[in-house]
């Protein structure tokens, strides 16, 4: 009997203790902002974790997946893509293990996410026109191969995106899960960059398009934000503080190791074509060409004033080390080889070699600088 009252005893606490809990839990108070209660009915995301401030999540306009996202993308050849798109049309070029893939902002103003898989890599590419930020993720994780859809969310005006595995949200900007059962997490970044088709076709001739064919029935090659570069202009759905070093709409080719962070304005390197620096104690140079419109200007995206294209790279071959000039393309002066905007050197001694690309992006300086407030801005003493 003694020992029959020590079990029940010991049942009843246990009982006592899980209610205890799940009364806890159910009264544990919910910070959401009404608007983002109403915004977010029915998604099964945890809203007790999550690293950020819910009242720094605004709503972009449309619901979740409102933008929607492409799942299944299908591509073309460059020659089929020249039927509609102009030399100096904006795609993000993407290369991994070989195979070279260039997605339109005719196309990703309209969708901003594509899930992918590139060189047999699973990746998201992204691109939120609001900062003009295009970047790209390697989207397995841990084991785990992530789809990734629009939130209808923004914060400091920048694409807030979601898993479809654990409807955790993810910042666009850095890659970092903010709400959710991932929270804290981070996708790794993958080198891309934002060029001109002509460059692309160049660089990549049997490179792969993606095809306007999306399952979706869009304007492409309309621009839905006409004017939005304009640099007079302030910020949609951006409440923060702008970092006044620099013009908000101020253009700037930015690069982070995680520690150090620095951006480059375009207008500078528009006068200069190439800038030889450090990211902390890494050589790094940038290539500016010409030949890319704004995907922010005109009606037309082909249009669009030219902007340039860039490149970020360490500028080794081997252990060599080399600086460059521009001069019809980019020149090293050690060995007198071309090389182009990825980085490929197309001619002379080293022909056929590639520059490690970083990790960059070009983009409006006030989104960099609301997540990079410690960002170091180059600047040429005059």
């Amino acid at each position: 009997m003694t020992k029959l009252f020590v079990l029940l005893q010991a049942l009843m606490l246990l009982l006592m203790a899980n209610l205890t809990s799940a009364n806890f839990k159910s009264k544990e108070k919910d910070t959401r902002s009404d608007f983002l209660q109403r915004a977010t009915i029915g998604w099964n995301t945890d809203w007790s974790k999550h690293s950020i401030e819910y009242h720094d999540l605004l709503s972009g306009g449309p619901p979740r997946d409102g933008i929607p996202p492409i799942d299944q993308p299908k591509f073309i050849e460059n020659q089929l893509a020249a039927q509609w798109l102009k030399p100096n049309d904006p795609v993000i070029a993407l290369e991994i293990n070989g195979d070279a893939r260039a997605y339109p902002l005719q196309i990703l103003t309209w969708h901003e996410i594509v899930n992918d898989v590139v060189g047999e890599i699973p990746v998201t590419i992204t691109f939120c026109p609001l900062c003009n930020s295009a970047i790209v993720f390697k989207r397995n994780h841990q084991g785990i191969t992530y789809d990734f859809g629009t939130s209808g969310l923004l914060r400091h005006s920048d694409l807030v995106m979601y898993d479809r595995q654990t409807e955790s949200l993810w910042q666009q900007f850095t890659g970092e899960a903010i709400v959710g059962v991932m929270t804290g997490e981070q996708l790794m970044m993958i080198p891309s960059g934002l060029i001109g088709f002509e460059q692309f076709q160049a660089a990549y001739p049997a490179g792969k398009i993606l095809s306007k064919e999306t399952g979706y029935s869009r304007e492409y090659g309309r621009n839905p934000y006409p004017g939005y570069d304009d640099i007079r202009n302030n910020p949609f759905l951006f409440r923060d503080p702008v970092d006044e070093r620099l013009p908000a709409m101020a253009r700037v080719v930015t690069v982070s190791d995680g520690k150090y962070h620095n951006a480059y304005p375009v207008e500078l390197l528009e006068k200069l074509g190439v800038i030889h620096h450090q990211l902390g104690n890494q050589a790094v140079v940038i290539f500016h060409q010409d030949g890319v419109s704004s995907a922010l200007d005109t009606t037309r995206i082909a249009n669009g004033d030219d902007v340039g294209a860039t490149g970020v790279f360490v500028p080794l071959v081997g252990k060599q080390e080399l600086t460059f000039i521009k001069e019809r393309g980019f020149v090293d002066e050690q060995t007198g080889s071309h090389w182009n905007i990825v980085g490929q050197a197309i001619l002379g001694p080293l022909k056929g070699k590639q520059l490690e690309r970083l990790v960059h992006a070009d983009q409006f300086w006030f989104s960099w600088g609301a997540f990079r407030p410690d960002t170091l801005i180059y600047q040429v003493d005059e």
